[in-house]
């Protein structure tokens, strides 16, 4: 169970890094450059413990699929960035596989 703690903490951290990436305006902005560079080394540092007892593919697919979908939704709350028919099939495809590979996967830990 604790893995799964290690690797929720390592996509919201992630997606706090990618989110405040856009403000760092090519890391030429001190402190959404410095919660950029410590989200990102949260996000792996948590992602290595969760690692642990996860197998690599089946922990990256989930950490990728669900920091993708994720960091779409606050760009559209947050940047007003909007989704078109394509894009939301598109996550709802990302997030049905994380759905299956956590459902039926006989390769979510090792």
């Amino acid at each position: 169970m604790q893995q799964w703690i290690f690797l929720s903490i390592a996509i919201i951290s992630e997606v706090v890094a990618t989110s405040a990436l856009k403000a760092t305006d090519g890391f030429s902005r001190l402190w959404p450059s410095l919660i950029t560079v410590a989200g990102y080394g949260a996000s792996f540092f948590f992602l290595s413990f969760a690692l642990r007892t996860l197998s690599v593919g089946v922990a990256y697919a989930i950490w990728a699929g669900v920091g993708t979908a994720l960091i779409t939704l606050v760009s559209w709350l947050i940047f007003g960035q909007r989704l078109d028919i394509p894009a939301v099939i598109g996550l709802l495809l990302i997030v049905s596989g994380v759905v299956v590979i956590n459902a039926f996967s006989k390769s979510v830990s090792h």
